[in-house]
């Protein structure tokens, strides 16, 4: 299998996986959104510290460039950022304004790959931006205000896939420091909680313990094979396999929790799955080989 194939396919687990969060957070409840993202932490360090250890790549920090080291705690901030209000947001019945943050982050990683990356867009593509722009107003005018937890996703999100792919490091390595950069403050944090007597772990359902503890896994799973695809394929292929995630995640919210969708929200997200299969078959028809093979000259008769 080619790198560029293995790397789809490890995108496309990520997502996926993502994409089935919505049902899992609210489990966790009574933790709150902060407390929730310690435990994520806390735990998917010590999921990836055993899996460096099984590798034999734990000490591959001490030869690292520190250049490389520089962009990972910059990825660490970004994502801890994305994950603290994608945790709030699910759990305060938001999931289909999440969906929307990831529905306009493929089309935000296209525009970070143009600007950062000298990645060309093709008229099609601009068109998609463009219908993007255009749901975007047309939802902030439905909901009153700009949509503001699907714009503080996607951007973080998107900057959290330039940032990986410009440190360039294997992906178990890679999360296992930013897991590391952020491992003392949840520490930190959870010992705070638990003296003030408001932590949840400890003190819910063995269930609800085993699911915190879950987190860890639940967070290292995805992002492992999210960095690995961030190292085999364009910028503009994750920005296509995204499609997955926010669509799983607007069918949670629509089926599984009921939120509510006003008419012009449907004409906003339908301009945006528009533009997203424009987007798509744009892509599909600029990389169809081109015979090179010429047609025998006709003879006149």
């Amino acid at each position: 299998m080619s790198e560029y194939r293995r790397g789809v396919w490890l995108g496309t687990g990520a997502y996926l996986m993502w994409g089935l969060f919505p049902l899992y957070w609210p489990l966790l409840k009574p933790a709150g959104a902060l407390e929730i993202l310690a435990h994520r932490v806390v735990w998917s360090l010590g999921v990836l510290l055993l899996a460096l250890l099984v590798m034999g790549k734990l000490g591959w920090v001490r030869t690292a460039p520190r250049g490389k080291l520089a962009w990972l705690t910059l990825a660490a901030v970004l994502v801890s950022f994305n994950w603290l209000l994608y945790i709030w947001a699910v759990n305060a019945g938001h999931v289909v304004e999440t969906s929307l943050g990831y529905f306009i982050n493929p089309l935000i990683s296209v525009l970070l790959g143009v600007a950062f990356l000298k990645e060309r867009l093709r008229p099609g593509q601009w068109l998609a931006l463009g219908g993007a722009f255009i749901a975007v107003l047309l939802l902030s005018y439905d909901y009153g205000h700009p949509p503001w937890i699907a714009l503080g996703l996607a951007p973080s999100f998107g900057l959290y896939g330039l940032v990986k792919k410009r440190a360039g490091v294997g992906a178990v390595e890679s999360l296992s420091f930013e897991t590391g950069v952020l491992v003392l403050p949840a520490i930190a944090y959870l010992i705070g909680l638990e003296v003030q007597g408001a932590g949840a772990f400890g003190h819910v359902s063995l269930g609800k313990e085993a699911l915190l503890v879950g987190a860890g896994v639940m967070t290292a799973l995805p992002l492992v094979a999210f960095g690995a695809a961030a190292n085999r394929v364009p910028l503009s292929t994750l920005g296509v396999l995204q499609y997955f995630a926010p669509t799983l995640q607007f069918l949670c919210g629509v089926w599984f929790f009921h939120e509510q969708m006003s008419s012009l929200r449907w004409v906003g997200f339908g301009i945006i799955w528009v533009s997203l299969a424009l987007f798509a078959l744009e892509g599909l028809l600029a990389q169809r080989p081109v015979s090179t093979v010429k047609e025998p000259a006709r003879r006149d008769r």
